[in-house]
Order: structure tokens, then C-alpha cells, then sequence
């Protein structure tokens, strides 16, 4: 084993014949080597899964009663387990209402910009913009849809949006992974288990959009798709997550989602419309009424059409709605505007979307211990026998299309598993596939809801969900099949690494990806195409030559000329985010002094885990007793006290 450098070149001590130490011989300290033993896995690896043990009593070490009270605990632990996640789904259903509520009527109004959907980066921005402010993907493409079958929209013009709806849908697991930001290693793996996501759509995005817009790859596809079967209209898509979560969710709050379609396809009625569903019963009578045109040119073709007298008379349809039955939820009554109703009901559904998320967590960390652990994370996490390994990844593709189309929803799918992967039940690298798995799942529901579509408005309706469809199915191929091209798994850990010491970065993130970044590109898109090329190819430009630098730093610094080895020579806020950390704290601190005592009780306990983290670690630097002489203080000399310091 080599020596500590200082201590190369010393003497050890000449030893008696009695087989000890002189007195005037110098005792050196030693260096124990229980660090490189019992070093805490997760300061080497912290993507390493936690063990959770079992820190109870065995099934066999327990009694009769022992055994009746473990399987009680167990029963009582699952149900509360099956009804957390009941409310957990029930929340993110509340929370898209109250998104659509706050700025559903704001969606409409940017579709029902034409002129802007035509440029292909506005559309992507778009799709962006209104998925995040409705929470829902369903709700905007259904929206496309209404535009393109009423044609206000060509399908090859909605291709872009329906790509920005696939990124939009991301941001829901992303606001749950930030629930888990009180474990530092849990908010490491979650955030990187939320993000993965976005990042495969992102950088999808960045490679088909401008192939689509250049040569409309996925329009041409899905239009060969379309002329080539014989594709009649089918039943509706199954609601099974529906069926489960109405009952409570339609007492709380009923939308009318027609409204957000009329005002994007343009009619000036739906404007004046209130979301928020009064009656739930109506029906529709049609009936012939006679009116009269100013001369017979102005008749319908087939409408039967008369003069008597001086007068002109045809026939006009006439809808007339019937309320039959009031709804019964809370908000019927309550004569609210949309916004505050909104509101409340965000607040509300973010407050039980945490509460439920919390204790889920700690039920999960409760119930996964020991064997119940092992079995849990052998079935999930292993992969198959050698030469079939590759095929685990696409199974769980597979699972993940499928349980997506069984909850008809890839929000609630990927929102689900976000907290599995904090508390280290599923790895990154199997929450992955899952992931695309959902994306997939969530096109097939909505092929089939197209293909529930009438007849005049079938083949654009379908055209779109293919487009969705083969968007993700060229997204897994470009970044799933070969390893080294699961690049977001790679980008999801540096961020989860980054937001796991920077904690604030991940609002930050949020707010920069899907609100600030859209926002400005679309302002840009409505000043001029000309506004936007100008500002954002020279953004791009310096992203590419950063992301080239930072490589060449790692891999191979000697081709790089000295001054750009490595970023010192700019400012420190330029290339760190401790200064701004700095800021951050400094700020928390003082809200924390003024508003709530709170953060002093947090930071104080922090300090503590520090702090007896520090006094574990030094207890293991002690003095060798062997060499310790009987009866004598231990005293180092003044050589030793410095090569310790050294």
C-alpha cells in the first residue's frame, strides 16, 4: 500500500528488545482506512437506488397477535395507499379545470390567430402555451381538430402545434417531482425522472420541426396512411378513468370545454359564454320557421322558397335548447366570475395535489421494506437473461402505452411514477421507457376518438392523430434504440444534479421552458419572421459554439487555444451559479426573518445533520492504540500536527 507522501522518506521506529517503542522515538498518528469501507453510498453514487430495509421484527420472531396486527397494518396501509392515489388523480383533474378556467378563453383567442399558426416555430410555441394553460393535450388537440374540420386550419399547418401540445403535457409531472424537493436525493431522481421527459421532446422537436417544415415528412405519411385503408368511423374512445373519478370531481366542478373550441374557431357568441357548466341536462329541438328575403336570388338552393304578395318567404332551421336539469356541484350557485372560480379551485387542487403526494411518499417508504423491496425492484428494474436484454426496454415500452391508454391520460401515467422514482423504486433508466411508452399510449386514444369523428370530418381528424402518433414513434427512434443515442437520460441527470444543489433552479427551469421561452418567441413571431430570425439564430449560434467548448473542455482540452480551457476569464455569475445562489439564500433568509420563523427551524436542523455528519466522519480518523504507551498522555509532536494539516 503506498505511503501518505510526507511520510515517504520517514524512519519508523527502532523497536527494543522488549518489542516496544523508546521513549524519545516519535509516535506518527494513523490514517484509518474505515472512510474507504463505510463511505455513505450516496455520497459515491447518489442515482444509486436506496436499500430499504426492514427495520422491524421478522415474520418468524413474531407471535399470533404479532402476525394479525402486521397483516391488519398491511391492509389498512393499501387501502389508504388505493385512496391517496384516488385523490391524487382526482387533483390533477381539478387542477386542469382550473388551468382551463384561468386561461381557457385566452387559448382560444391565440388559435384563433390564423396567420401566426402558418409559421411553423409560432405553431410550435402555440401548442406550448395553450397545452400548459389547460393542462391537458386532449383539450388542444381537440381543439386543432375543430379548427382543421371547420377549415380555419390545414392539417399541415397543425402538424407544428400538435408537437408543442406533446412538449406542453410534460410540465404537469415536472410541477409534482417539485413537491419532493424536501430530500435532497429524492428531488435528485425525481426531477431527473420528470424532465427526461421533457428533454426527449425537446430534442425530437429540434430535429423533426425542421424537417417537417422542409420537406412535410409526417403530412405526407399520414395522408399515404389515410388514402390507402378504407377507414370507417369506429365507436368513441373507452373513458375508464372517467368512469372512476367523475363522481367526485363532477360535484366539485363541471366544465362547458365547447366554449374554448367556439372562440378558436371564431364564433363571436361563445365570447360572452361562462365556462363553468350550468345545466348538465339539455335538449335540442330543431324546427322549420318561415322568414322573409329580400328577393328570390337570396333563397337557399333546395330550400323551398315562395313569393306572396310583395314578400319573399323561405324556411330557416332553427335550434332551440331546453335546460332540463341543474348540475349539482358546488360552484352552480355561486355567482363567480370564471377567474376566481379558477383560482380557487387552484389553490385547492395544488394543496390536496401536495398533501396527497406527501403522505403517498411516506406510505410507499413505510410499505416497501425488505423482501417486499426486493421483489418489487427485481421485477422492475432487472432486465432479462443475456441475449435478450435489449428486449426489457421495449417492454416496458409497451407497459407504458398501455397503462397510458388505460387512464386515458399520459399526465396522470408519468405523474404516478415521478414519486416511484424519487424513493428509488424505479431507476431512471426504466422510468425512461415508460415514459415514451405514455407518449404513445396518449396518440392511441386520441386515433380512436378521431376515428369516432362524422364522416365529412374524418379523414382530417385521423391525419392529425397520425401525425402525433408518428411524431413520437420517429422521437423513440431517434433517441431510445442505440444506447449511446439516450441522450436525455444523460441531460435529465446533469439537471437533476444541478437542481438537487441549486434547489430554486428547478422554478426557474419551469418557468424558463414553458412560459418565459415561449412567450418570447411568440412575441418575436408576432412582430415579423424577420424580428425572430434576428434574434434567435445568433442565440443558437452561441448555445452550438458553448456546447462545443464545454465538450472540448472534458474530452480533449489541448486542441482549444488557453484562453478558453476553461471559463475564468468571464465573470463569475457568468459561468457558476453560486453568486446567484448566494442572492437566492441571502433573500430566502430574509423573508424567512420577516414572514415565518419557519426556514430558521429548517436551517437550524440542517446544521445539525451537518454538523454530526462532520463529527462521524472525524471519529474515524483516530489514534492507533497499539501504538499508544501505557500511561502517558498522547502528545503530537509538532512535525506530525504539521503533515496532518498538510
Amino acid at each position: 500500500m503506498p505511503l501518505h507522501p510526507e511520510f515517504r522518506d520517514t524512519p519508523s521506529p527502532t523497536l527494543d528488545d522488549a518489542g516496544k517503542a523508546p521513549k524519545d522515538s516519535v509516535v506518527l498518528p494513523a490514517y484509518s482506512t474505515m472512510d474507504l469501507v463505510d463511505k455513505d453510498p450516496d455520497e459515491d453514487d447518489p442515482w444509486n437506488l436506496p436499500e430499504l430495509q426492514d427495520t422491524g421484527l421478522k415474520w418468524s420472531e413474531l407471535d399470533a397477535k404479532g402476525k394479525v396486527m402486521r397483516v391488519l397494518t398491511s391492509i389498512v396501509k393499501f387501502i389508504l395507499l388505493v385512496g391517496l392515489l384516488y385523490m391524487f388523480v382526482c387533483s390533477l383533474d381539478v387542477l386542469s379545470s382550473a388551468f382551463q378556467l384561468v386561461g381557457g378563453k385566452a387559448a382560444g383567442d391565440i388559435f384563433q390567430d390564423n396567420a401566426v399558426l402558418s409559421n411553423p416555430v409560432a405553431g410550435l410555441v402555440i401548442g406550448v402555451l395553450v397545452t400548459v394553460l389547460v393542462q391537458s393535450s386532449s383539450t388542444s388537440s381537440s381543439i386543432v381538430v375543430s379548427m382543421v374540420s371547420s377549415g380555419l386550419l390545414e392539417v399541415q399547418s397543425a402538424v407544428p402545434v400538435i408537437m408543442g401540445a406533446n412538449i406542453g403535457t410534460s410540465v404537469t409531472n415536472t410541477i409534482v417531482a417539485m413537491m419532493q424537493a424536501g430530500d435532497r436525493n429524492e428531488f435528485r431522481r425525481a426531477f431527473a425522472g420528470a424532465t427526461v421527459h421533457d428533454f426527449f421532446n425537446w430534442l425530437s422537436v429540434l430535429i423533426l420541426l425542421p424537417l417537417e417544415a422542409a420537406t412535410g415528412v409526417l403530412y405526407k405519411l399520414t395522408k399515404i396512411v389515410i388514402d390507402s385503408f378504407n377507414i370507417r368511423g369506429g365507436d368513441n374512445a373507452p373513458d375508464l378513468l372517467n368512469v372512476i373519478t367523475n363522481p367526485l370531481t363532477s360535484t366539485i366542478i363541471a366544465l362547458d370545454k365547447t366554449v374554448i373550441s367556439d372562440i378558436a374557431t371564431g364564433d363571436p357568441a361563445a365570447r360572452n359564454k361562462s365556462l363553468i357548466k350550468i345545466w348538465c341536462r339539455t335538449e335540442k329541438f330543431t324546427t322549420l320557421l318561415n322568414i322573409t328575403v329580400p328577393s328570390a336570388a337570396n333563397c337557399t338552393t333546395g330550400i323551398p322558397c315562395w313569393v306572396e304578395g310583395n314578400r319573399t318567404w323561405t324556411q330557416i332551421n332553427v335550434t332551440e335548447t331546453i335546460n332540463l336539469e341543474r348540475c349539482n356541484h358546488i360552484f352552480a350557485y355561486a355567482n363567480l366570475p370564471d377567474l376566481a372560480v379558477g383560482l380557487i379551485l387552484l389553490a385547492l387542487s395544488l394543496l390536496i395535489l401536495c398533501t396527497c403526494l406527501i403522505l403517498i411518499v411516506k406510505l410507499l417508504n413505510s410499505m416497501l421494506k425488505g423482501q417486499v423491496a426486493v421483489v418489487i425492484k427485481k421485477v422492475l428494474n432487472t432486465d432479462f437473461p443475456f441475449p435478450f436484454g435489449w428486449v426489457t426496454g421495449y417492454i416496458a415500452i409497451l407497459v407504458g402505452a398501455g397503462m397510458t391508454f388505460i387512464v386515458q391520460s399520459s399526465s396522470v401515467f408519468t405523474s404516478a411514477i415521478t414519486p416511484l422514482v424519487g424513493i428509488g423504486v424505479i431507476s431512471l433508466e426504466r422510468a425512461y421507457p415508460l415514459t415514451l411508452g405514455s407518449n404513445i399510449g396518449t396518440t392511441t386514444t386520441a386515433i380512436l376518438a378521431a376515428m369516432a369523428a362524422p364522416g365529412e370530418t374524418l379523414a382530417n381528424s385521423l391525419q392529425i392523430a397520425l401525425c402525433h402518433f408518428f411524431f413520437n414513434i420517429a422521437g423513440i427512434l431517434l433517441w431510445y434504440p442505440i444506447p449511446f443515442t439516450r441522450i436525455p437520460i444523460r441531460l435529465a441527470r446533469a439537471l437533476g444534479n444541478r437542481t438537487a444543489k441549486y434547489r430554486w433552479f428547478a422554478v426557474i427551469y419551469l418557468l424558463l421552458c414553458f412560459f418565459l421561452m415561449p412567450l418570447t418567441i411568440l412575441g418575436l413571431s408576432l412582430a415579423s419572421w424577420q424580428a425572430l430570425v434576428g434574434v434567435a439564430v445568433p442565440i443558437v449560434v452561441l448555445a452550438i459554439f458553448i456546447i462545443i467548448v464545454n465538450l472540448m473542455q472534458v474530452r480533449c482540452p489541448r486542441y482549444l487555444p488557453s484562453g478558453l480551457r476553461n471559463w475564468d476569464f468571464l465573470p463569475r455569475p457568468l459561468h457558476s451559479m453560486a453568486p446567484w445562489d448566494q442572492v437566492v439564500m441571502s433573500g430566502m433568509a430574509f423573508c424567512g426573518t420577516r414572514c415565518c420563523c419557519c426556514f430558521k427551524c429548517c436551517q437550524k436542523t440542517e446544521d445539525e445533520d451537518k454538523g454530526g455528519k462532520e463529527r462521524k466522519k472525524s471519529q474515524e480518523m483516530y489514534d492507533n492504540p497499539a501504538l499508544t504507551r501505557d500511561n502517558e498522555p498522547q502528545e503530537t509532536p509538532k512535525e506530525t500536527v504539521k503533515a496532518t494539516q498538510l
